[in-house]
């Protein structure tokens, strides 16, 4: 119960991402999420909008392993580990706040999950 609001919880952050990436990118709530200059912003909207479904399908994922129920161990692990392994990444190459937005929750619904709980 608790490994299911856990990777619901990784899913609703990834919803939210896809939001940002998508249709805020550009305006000030998603500039200040991102770090982003007005400039910086315009100019990759595009690119930014191109890698909102990414998030998009870890989420799908991870909700398609909470309604398939306790048969969906082995898909919640799998996109858990994506989401893990893309917010080390992330916080390698972008910023270290990735890894408490990103990383660390994936990390604690992996344990959770593991141990059953």
């Amino acid at each position: 119960m608790i490994a299911n609001i856990l990777v619901g919880l990784v899913a609703l952050v990834h919803c939210y991402i896809v939001y940002l990436k998508m249709v805020l990118w550009d305006t000030p709530r998603g500039r200040k999420a991102f770090g982003l200059t007005p400039e910086f912003a315009s100019a990759s909207k595009v690119l930014a909008a191109n890698q909102g479904p990414y998030n998009g399908f870890l989420a799908a994922g991870l909700i398609w392993g909470l309604y398939l129920g306790a048969g969906g161990f082995q898909i919640k692990m799998f996109f858990l580990l994506c989401v893990a392994i893309a917010g080390l990444y992330g916080a390698a190459t972008v910023g270290r706040k990735i890894l408490f937005i990103q990383t660390a929750p994936a990390v604690l619904a992996i344990i959770v999950l593991w141990l059953g709980l």
